[in-house]
């Protein structure tokens, strides 16, 4: 979800920020070496490992931390029950900001996630203007 993201955003000229859990001279996943070139060059490319280091386990969920304080609000489209996007919703709440979840059915792994977001919660993203409307509103009457 994340490559398509960053790649409908450049596409449509928008701005977009990456952040990786390697070095900056390191690609993961490989095949998304001209991506991280293009977010280096149209947008930003963040991270806090130093040059060399590879995209070991466990540098994937702390830096989500780094996108949850990086966002205005957080939109799940698809997660498991346990998954790096809980871990940036979660993350995200600490930090004062809003959650939004795509609900899905009950019968598939990748809606539990979202679906336990809603029941705890979160607002139901169904459609564009629900996003459009939560980024709208001032932080302070959220």
């Amino acid at each position: 979800m994340d490559t398509i993201a960053h790649q409908f955003t450049l596409e449509n000229g928008g701005k977009t920020i990456g952040v990786i859990g390697t070095g900056l001279d390191r690609f993961y996943p490989l095949e998304n070496q001209e991506l991280h070139r293009q977010v280096a060059e149209k947008g930003v490319l963040i991270t806090e490992y130093p040059l060399g280091s590879e995209p070991l386990p466990y540098h994937f969920p702390e830096r989500n931390r780094i996108i949850a304080g990086l966002c205005t609000a957080c939109l799940v489209l698809m997660a498991k029950e346990k998954s790096g996007s809980l871990i940036t919703a979660n993350l995200a709440l600490q930090e004062n900001r809003n959650v939004l979840a795509v609900p899905g059915l009950v019968t598939v792994s990748y809606s539990a996630g979202c679906n336990q977001l809603i029941a705890a919660g979160a607002r139901s993203a169904l459609s564009s203007k629900d996003i459009l409307e939560e980024l709208a509103t001032p932080i302070a009457d959220r």
